[in-house]
C-alpha cells in the first residue's frame, strides 16, 4: 500500500465509525429502534406509556389517506386503558402516526421539515403505502393529546387528530 493510500483509508474508516455511531442512537441521544426493542422497561411520557400486547383492552383502526386525513380524526379513551392502534395506509404516499402533545408534535414537525429524518419510538407507526402498522399504548394520563403524520408537509396540510383521555 502506498504512503498516499493510507491517509485515504484512515479517512474512510473514520467516516464509517462516525456513521455507525450516529446509527446507534436516535436524535437527542435517544436509543435506536433496536435498543428500544431490547429494553424491558417502559418510558413514561406526558401522554402515556408504551403498552404490553397482553394488556390490550381494545383495538382501534385508523386509516390514513393521501388527502392528508386520518379516519377517525378523534379518539376517546379511558385513563388506564391499553389500546392497540391498527394504522392502515390507504394511500400511495408513505404516512405515519405519531402520538404526542401539541407542543411536542409542533417541535418534531419543524425538525422533520429541516431534516426529513424518521424516528422510531413506541408511539410512532411508519406505514408504507398499502400496508398496516400498529402502536400499543397505555393511556395512563388524563387530558387532551394529539396524533399527526410528521412526514414533511403532511402535518402542515392538516394531517392531525386528537385523543381525549378521561377518568375511569
Amino acid at each position: 500500500m502506498s504512503a498516499r493510500a493510507i491517509p485515504i483509508w484512515i479517512a474512510l474508516h473514520s467516516l464509517l465509525l462516525v456513521a455507525l455511531a450516529q446509527t446507534a442512537s436516535g436524535h437527542d441521544g435517544e436509543p435506536s429502534v433496536t435498543e428500544h426493542k431490547a429494553h424491558t422497561t417502559h418510558r413514561q411520557t406526558a401522554f402515556g406509556i408504551d403498552g404490553n400486547r397482553g394488556d390490550v383492552q381494545r383495538t382501534v383502526e385508523i386509516r390514513m389517506r393521501d388527502e392528508m386525513r386520518f379516519i377517525p380524526g378523534h379518539l376517546d379513551v379511558r385513563q388506564g386503558e391499553t389500546v392497540r392502534l391498527k394504522v392502515a395506509n390507504d394511500g400511495k404516499l408513505p404516512h405515519e402516526l405519531v402520538i404526542g402533545t401539541k407542543k411536542e408534535l409542533d417541535a418534531h414537525a419543524a425538525m422533520m421539515m429541516e431534516s426529513g429524518m424518521a424516528h422510531d419510538e413506541p408511539y410512532v407507526a411508519h406505514v408504507a403505502p398499502g400496508e398496516t402498522g400498529e402502536i400499543i399504548w397505555k393511556f395512563n394520563r388524563k387530558g387532551r393529546f394529539h396524533f399527526a403524520c410528521l412526514v414533511a408537509g403532511h402535518y402542515e396540510a392538516g394531517m392531525a387528530g386528537t385523543i381525549t383521555v378521561t377518568s375511569r
